[in-house]
């Protein structure tokens, strides 16, 4: 069987996101550093008189798996990796405490 490949699939990921985003007032911008393995989803911009700068979601791959840092979407990326066929070894729930994580059904790290 042949292995997925983790820079596609987590970026087809992330572009589905920033396309599903509903209209706002702000900007959703996704921020790719594949030279690195990194990749984030940032919403900029304004509502009202109040800065939005945040992030949304925020995902390295190192060490071959893939680390979830960040994730304020609402059915998680690593349950999209899990279906687009990513075993849950090779994700980590980084936004987890080390101590934590051996209670989830993904790597500890």
């Amino acid at each position: 069987m042949e292995r997925l490949n983790y820079l596609e699939v987590v970026q087809t990921i992330l572009k589905r996101h920033v396309k599903n985003r509903p209209n706002s007032q702000t900007e959703v911008q996704l921020i790719f550093d594949t030279e690195r393995g990194r990749y984030q989803v940032l919403n900029i911009g304004w509502q009202k008189l109040t800065r939005i700068f945040g992030c949304i979601i925020y995902v390295e791959i190192k060490d071959s798996k893939i680390w979830s840092e960040r994730d304020e979407t609402e059915i998680g990326v690593a349950n999209e990796l899990v279906e687009t066929g990513v075993p849950k070894q090779n994700i980590v729930l980084a936004f987890k405490a080390p101590y934590k994580r051996k209670f989830t059904k993904f790597a500890a790290g």
